[in-house]
């Protein structure tokens, strides 16, 4: 039996795929290693996986339907982690295509490989906190209305989360989709806000920081982060209140740190201080974020357990190593 994981070489396919090694899983990882950010930092998480016994690596585009059906063509698959994706919310105001393709038809094309599985035992799917928009009630809950999105990103993930419901009602297989709360950590993703003011802190240039500094984020560490994602794939969605096999959870830290704590938590790291360029907020962007996990919490188990005054210097220090930094 083989799992496959899509956004292998991803942040958080990355250490999705180390966990189910670890455990004795087989992985059949896809990535197409695109060029959002610079893809010598997803070979480099590659290459921690490459040799390891169970996985097997693709170089593909998930909304190439031809080559995803031979990637998988013969394999065992019964669970399917589907994180690959088009990021970032600022991003989407300059390449909206870019998020239709890989965010839309890349999703139908998981779920048309799951729909023809022979026994497809469930799909998680990651969704985005971001579907929640300008809404102001605090904690986010997944009972909330998410029909006023901000951005191009957070609709298409909105329209993933519709389309694979209409999918679990059609052909009946478990879905899972998760909204995830501003994940962070070793590897994390360059075009983030803590790698960027990192970079930029370490190399004395100044840091950007919208809306004054008065924003708040559900800072999530990795690590919290594949707990719960493993969790939840071991514990397929059984039906729900209307007979389908389908839901919805938040995945967060369900704690929202004020953004200049993230900052200050960052210079005692790097044992500088950073110079603060404060700019209001930029279009597409949320004040705060927060999420309510009782749902994961009740049906999994998921607790995380990584504060930021531990998970921030285990970023930093990781950041230091990879570039080769001292001091």
């Amino acid at each position: 039996m083989a799992i496959l994981l899509t956004g292998v070489a991803g942040f958080i396919g990355f250490h999705v795929a180390q966990a189910l090694l670890a455990r004795g899983d087989e992985v059949i990882g896809l990535d197409n290693l695109n060029d959002y950010y610079d893809p010598a930092l997803k070979r480099a998480r590659l290459e921690q996986l490459q040799g390891r016994k169970g996985f097997k690596f693709f170089q593909i585009d998930i909304a190439d339907v031809d080559a995803v059906q031979q990637a998988t063509a013969g394999a065992d698959i019964r669970r399917v982690v589907h994180l690959a994706a088009q990021a970032g919310v600022r991003y989407s105001l300059v390449n909206p295509y870019a998020y239709i393709r890989a965010n839309l038809l890349g999703h139908t094309v998981m779920l048309e490989l799951c729909r023809h599985l022979p026994k497809c035992e469930h799909l998680v799917y990651a969704s985005s906190s971001s579907v929640y928009g300008g809404n102001t009630k605090l904690p986010f809950a997944v009972e909330d209305r998410v029909d006023s999105p901000v951005s191009l990103y957070a609709a298409t993930k909105k329209a993933d989360e519709l389309i694979s419901h209409a999918y679990a009602h059609l052909f009946g297989f478990p879905q899972t989709g998760l909204r995830f709360f501003t994940v962070y950590g070793p590897w994390g993703r360059p075009d983030m806000a803590m790698f960027i003011f990192t970079k930029a802190i370490f190399e004395g240039r100044p840091i950007q920081v919208f809306n004054n500094g008065d924003m708040q984020r559900d800072f999530t560490y990795i690590d919290d982060i594949v707990d719960g994602i493993v969790k939840t794939l071991d514990y397929p969605a059984p039906p729900n209140e209307h007979g389908r096999p389908y839901r919805i959870y938040n995945i967060g830290n369900n704690k929202p740190e004020p953004l200049l704590r993230m900052i200050e938590l960052i210079e005692q790291a790097v044992g500088r201080k950073a110079e603060k360029q404060f700019l209001p907020m930029q279009d597409g962007d949320v004040k705060a974020t927060y999420a309510d996990i009782s749902a994961i919490q009740r049906d999994t188990g998921f607790k995380p357990s990584t504060p930021i005054d531990v998970g921030i210097p285990r970023f930093v220090d990781w950041y230091r190593r990879y570039h080769n930094m001292v001091g």
